[in-house]
C-alpha cells in the first residue's frame, strides 16, 4: 500500500511543488491567508475534488472530503499555512499544507482504486501562529463525526509526536497617572514602573517552577518619552505547561503578581487573554509507530522523543477531542535550523525539506487508510486514546 501511496503522490509532484513555492513566496499571516487557501483549493478542485471555502465561519478556513462506500470510519488531515510576521514561512508551513494535500489525494485515489470504505476529510486550519486556528474551528464542530486526525510538521528533526505544551496567552494593561517626571513626579503614578515589577515577580518565580512550564513575554507599550511618566503601560505573556494540571497554578501565581505590582506602584491592572488558549498535545503510540514505520520504510531514520516539547499548537485542542499525532520531518540533512528564523525559512523552499514533505505525506495517507481498513488498528488507537 505504501508503494503505490509514493507513486500516486509522484504523479502530482509537480502541482504539489508549484504549491509549496507559491505559498513560500507570498507568506500571509494569521486569518489573512487568501492566496494560501485559495491557491490549495485550486489544486485540489484541479484534481476533482469538491472544496468549501470558507467554512466554520472563517474567511481563510477551507474543508475537503472523499467518501466511499456507506459509513466506515471517518479520518482527518489537517492542513497549515499561516506564516510569521517579518520572517514569512520560519515554521515552514508551506510545506504543512502540501504535506496534507499530497496525503489526502493520495488517501482519496487509493481509496477508490482497494474499495476501502470510509471518509477521508482534508481540514484547511488558519491561523495556528497565536490565532488558534484549529481551536475556533473544532469549537464550530469541524470534528463532529471524526474518528482520528493527523498531520505533520517541519523541524530540524525527524520525530515522532511525544507531546507539546498547553498555551495560556495573557495580555496586562496597566494604568497609572501621567505627570512630568521631573518637575512633579510625586504626582504620577508609573505604568511602566507595573511592569517591569511584574517581570522582576515573573522572573523570581521561574526559579520555582518544573522543568516542563514556561513563562515568557514582552512588552508592547510603555510610554513615549522620558519626561513624562507613562499613565499607560501594556505586555503579553505565554503561560505554559505540558503537564495541564499546572496550568490554573501557574495563572494564580502570575495573577498575584500583577496585583503586587499594582500594591507596589498604584497603578491598577487589566487581565485578559488576546487569543484563545491551547491545550497540551496527547500523542498516540500506535498511530506515532504507524507512522514511524511508513518513515523508515521510505529510508527515512525517525527518532523516538523521552519527552514532550516545549512548543505548543492548536493542534492540541483537536487531540485532546480525537485520537491524532503531530510528528515532525526534517527539513535540512546538513543543519538543524531553529524554528521562526530566516534560517528555517529558507531551508522551507529547499529540496530536501520539499522530498520530505512528500515522504511525511506518504506516512500520513498510509496511516489513513490503514485506519479504515485495519480494524485492530483502530481499536488499538482508540483504547490508547481511552488510557491517556
Amino acid at each position: 500500500m505504501l508503494d503505490k501511496i509514493v507513486r500516486h503522490i509522484g504523479a502530482h509532484r509537480n502541482e504539489l511543488r508549484t504549491l509549496s513555492d507559491a505559498l513560500w513566496n507570498h507568506p500571509e499571516t494569521a486569518y489573512h491567508e487568501h492566496f494560501a487557501s485559495k491557491t490549495a483549493a485550486e489544486l485540489l478542485e484541479k484534481c476533482g475534488y469538491a472544496v468549501t471555502i470558507p467554512c466554520y465561519g472563517i474567511e481563510t478556513a477551507f474543508r475537503c472530503e472523499y467518501a466511499q462506500g456507506s459509513g466506515g470510519p471517518v479520518f482527518a488531515i489537517a492542513s497549515e499555512y499561516d506564516a510569521l510576521p517579518e520572517i514569512g514561512h520560519g515554521c515552514g508551513h508551506n510545506l504543512i499544507c502540501t504535506a496534507g494535500i499530497a496525503a489526502f489525494i493520495a488517501a482519496a485515489e487509493l481509496m477508490k482504486e482497494e474499495g476501502i470504505s470510509g471518509k477521508v476529510i482534508l481540514l484547511g486550519t488558519p491561523a495556528e501562529e497565536g490565532g488558534g486556528g484549529k481551536v475556533k474551528m473544532a469549537a464550530a464542530g469541524c470534528l463532529d463525526g471524526v474518528d482520528a486526525a493527523i498531520m505533520a510538521h517541519p523541524s530540524g528533526i525527524n520525530c515522532t509526536d511525544a507531546g507539546s505544551t498547553a498555551n495560556c496567552g495573557l495580555e496586562v494593561i496597566f494604568h497609572g497617572k501621567a505627570a512630568h517626571a521631573a518637575a512633579a513626579p510625586e504626582k504620577g503614578i508609573n505604568a511602566l514602573d507595573a511592569v517591569n515589577l511584574l517581570f522582576t515577580g515573573v522572573n523570581t518565580f521561574r526559579q520555582y517552577i518544573p522543568e516542563h512550564a514556561r513563562i515568557h513575554g514582552v512588552i508592547l507599550d510603555g510610554g513615549e518619552v522620558p519626561n513624562v511618566i507613562p499613565d499607560y503601560a501594556r505586555c503579553r505573556f505565554y503561560l505554559r505547561s505540558a503537564d495541564e494540571s499546572w496550568c490554573p497554578v501557574l495563572e494564580k501565581r502570575f495573577r498575584d503578581i500583577v496585583k503586587g505590582a499594582e500594591l507596589m506602584t498604584g497603578a491598577t491592572a487589566e487581565i485578559a487573554p488576546f487569543r484563545p488558549a491551547y491545550r497540551a498535545r496527547k500523542p498516540n503510540t500506535p498511530m506515532n509507530m504507524d507512522y514511524a514505520e511508513s518513515m523508515r520504510a521510505q529510508g527515512v531514520e525517525v527518532e523516538i522523543p523521552e519527552k514532550a516539547g516545549r512548543g505548543s499548537s492548536d493542534f492540541g485542542n483537536f487531540s485532546q477531542v480525537v485520537p491524532g499525532i503531530h510528528p515532525y520531518f526534517a527539513v535540512s540533512d546538513t543543519s538543524v535550523p531553529v524554528p521562526h528564523s530566516k534560517e528555517f525559512a529558507a531551508c522551507a523552499k529547499e529540496d530536501y525539506g520539499f522530498d520530505n514533505a512528500l515522504r511525511a505525506a506518504a506516512a500520513l495517507a498510509h496511516e489513513a487508510l490503514r485506519f479504515m481498513a485495519d480494524p485492530a488498528f483502530r481499536e488499538a488507537v482508540k483504547a490508547d486514546f481511552a488510557r491517556r
